[in-house]
């Protein structure tokens, strides 16, 4: 069989361009596709909902790849590893209340499954802005990232979502977005302080906790989830342990699901 190269250059126009079409108009848009964006990702598919998830760098999996200091394994606790189970991944016991995965696996895996669930995942492309209406986060504003690293002056697209989860981690992109476009319209976020409360230095103990009670609503539209909520609640970061960011996930799914199925 002969091949066509004008066939091979058409089917990926096509096809991807259904998939964009299809992300025009969603129930969830997940930024960040680190761990705890895609557990998350990968449960709101399962219970039914039109979920994408934005990652503006080439690969997925966030800092998972490179375990710690690109020692390729992550440590996961007890209460974690539940999640690692159900999707297939392989951990190994190091002592007790520890487990150890391999980082390549954990990243795949769970991609893998995400994606059989029925998310969509939009890599090298980047949220360079938000859609506010009736002081509710209504959507986001994409472009490739090859067009932001590039300097160009090129219109952006939105995109309609019912509910935004920021998982960009320490940065905290969206966040950052919403505090000040609605500071201007004299809105505030649900911290203490009404912004961003800055990242407290590395505690594994007290953030891994701490990643699961602040993964909750900042604005009305907007969760926040993984390392972004300690982020943006004011909480320590916790380094290469990673089940607070799958239980992260989880819970951020469970919250929006909840708010989707009372029709909110």
């Amino acid at each position: 069989m002969g091949l066509d190269e004008r066939v091979i250059s058409r089917a990926i126009i096509e096809r991807y361009t259904e998939k964009l079409l299809a992300c025009i108009d969603i129930d969830v848009a997940i930024v960040g596709a680190g761990p705890a964006g895609i557990v998350a990702a990968h449960d709101l598919a399962k219970a039914g909902r039109r979920v994408v998830v934005f990652e503006r760098k080439l690969s997925v999996g966030g800092g998972m790849w490179g375990g710690g200091m690109m020692f390729n394994e992550i440590v996961v606790q007890s209460e974690a590893k539940r999640i690692l189970d159900a999707f297939g991944i392989r951990t190994r016991e190091f002592t007790e209340g520890y487990h150890t995965a391999d980082s390549v696996e954990c990243v795949t895996g769970l991609c893998h499954r995400a994606v059989q669930a029925g998310a969509t995942f939009l890599n090298l492309v980047s949220v360079e802005d938000v859609v506010l209406r009736e002081e509710r986060l209504a959507g986001i504003v994409i472009n490739w990232t090859a067009v932001q690293m590039a300097g160009l002056h090129v219109d952006p697209l939105s995109v309609e979502s019912r509910y935004v989860i920021d998982c960009t981690g320490h940065d905290t992109d969206v966040v950052r977005m919403v505090e000040g476009k609605a500071e201007r319209s004299g809105q505030r976020l649900l911290t203490p302080s009404g912004r961003i409360e800055g990242q407290r230095p590395l505690w594994a103990e007290r953030a891994e906790q701490a990643t699961i009670e602040n993964t909750r609503e900042v604005f009305p539209g907007l969760y926040v989830a993984g390392m972004s909520a300690n982020a943006t609640w004011g909480s320590f970061r916790m380094g290469p342990i990673f089940g607070g960011m799958l239980l992260s996930g989880e819970k951020v799914a469970q919250l929006v699901n909840a708010r989707l199925e009372q029709g909110a």
